[in-house]
């Protein structure tokens, strides 16, 4: 990966100094915790985890509606203080 210019960026332990601008580290933090929500709600709500099909075109058909899905929550949700609480858009 380095040979491409990616350098991954891992979270370190508790007895590791890190060198790192602790504004950074930060970011990184809530953009991690971001995308594990993330990651989260389609395992749970939309079961990515098992998606079958037989042949690709299903099976990416199946996903990107699965994304979909979960793009118009988020866009409805848009507007509230808490973008990804999709169980509200029920409830109001």
């Amino acid at each position: 990966l380095r040979q491409v210019g990616i350098e991954l960026q891992t979270a370190l332990r508790s007895n590791m100094q890190d060198s790192r601008d602790p504004a950074w580290v930060k970011l990184l933090q809530r953009m991690r915790r971001l995308i594990e929500t993330v990651i989260g709600q389609l395992v749970e709500r939309f079961r990515v985890e098992k998606v079958w099909a037989r042949d690709r075109w299903h099976l990416t058909s199946r996903l990107n509606r699965k994304l979909l899905a979960h793009t118009l929550c988020r866009w409805l949700n848009r507007h509230s203080d808490e973008p990804l609480q999709f169980d509200q858009l029920v409830t109001q």
